[in-house]
């Protein structure tokens, strides 16, 4: 009950309380900066300026980030949370801290956090398209068949549980709270909604650390060599992983690449169908 009660008050304040640190209002303020930009210097000058299913992501925009922390995430995390501190006090562990970075500069503090987080989600991702039932949930984000930057934030709900669930032990040894620093999920969200943009941006050298609309275009290409049918350009943020792990691929320039993966067309198109795709029997 704490735990509804305290995130339905943090999502009132959000929303009646603008300020500098007001998640809400950020997200909203960056997704208009990249709508502008899209509709300005498109890469693909063919494609409406609201796509197809533009307004589905826009939902999930909302949905992701909010709704479904309202509805469940946020109360049932704080109990799981709860517990497994408690079974640790029982342990006798109190503090699960093994490095702690609190003396390091707040830009050092902010950068470790950026690159480690980053990294323990390239493996996640790349986890989603290795086991078969989590590749189910991942469908939802790759039935995008034409790219812009609200894409970014469609994907089922299921996937935040498994990345906050793999983030929360190596963060929190490091004493990082996955909702701390604000300015590094700033960061992400934008670099997010740029990897998905309708952008062409030359990067020059910095295109082999930070992920890009040109590389991250061909990670939803529906048509990939046999040798890389589990997916590429893993990144989410960061680019360098791909280069470092030979996950890269970037053939030529993939403007007008078909998205999303075979049968796709049959993929159901709803909210509500996507969002429970993926339980019980397999298609």
């Amino acid at each position: 009950m704490e735990g509804y009660q305290g995130y339905a008050g943090y999502l009132w304040r959000e929303v009646t309380t603008p300020h500098w640190q007001n998640y809400f209002y950020w997200l909203i303020a960056i997704s208009l900066f990249f709508l502008i930009l899209e509709w300005i210097r498109p890469w693909r000058k063919s494609q409406l300026k609201f796509r197809q299913d533009f307004w589905l992501d826009f939902f999930y925009m909302f949905f992701n980030f909010f709704l479904f922390s309202l509805i469940i995430y946020n109360a049932a995390s704080d109990v799981v949370v709860n517990l497994f501190n408690d079974g640790l006090h029982a342990l006798g562990v109190n503090n699960m801290v093994a490095l702690n970075l609190d003396s390091w500069p707040k830009w050092s503090q902010l950068l470790a956090l950026l690159v480690i987080r980053d990294f323990i989600q390239w493996w996640v991702h790349r986890l989603l398209h290795r086991l078969d039932f989590l590749w189910e949930f991942h469908k939802v984000h790759h039935s995008v068949q034409q790219m812009g930057f609200a894409a970014h934030l469609r994907y089922h709900w299921m996937e935040t549980v498994v990345y906050r669930t793999i983030e929360y032990l190596p963060l929190a040894m490091i004493g990082f709270g996955i909702d701390d620093f604000f300015l590094v999920h700033i960061f992400t969200l934008a670099v997010g909604h740029f990897n998905h943009s309708n952008l062409k941006l030359n990067l020059g050298p910095l295109k082999y650390v930070f992920n890009n609309p040109q590389m991250h275009i061909w990670h939803h290409a529906e048509n990939l060599p046999k040798d890389r049918r589990r997916g590429v350009n893993f990144g989410l943020t960061l680019s360098m992983w791909d280069y470092l792990w030979g996950t890269d691929y970037i053939p030529h320039n993939g403007r007008d690449i078909k998205l999303g993966f075979p049968q796709v067309d049959e993929f159901p198109k709803t909210f509500w169908k996507q969002i429970t795709h993926g339980f019980g029997k397999k298609p």
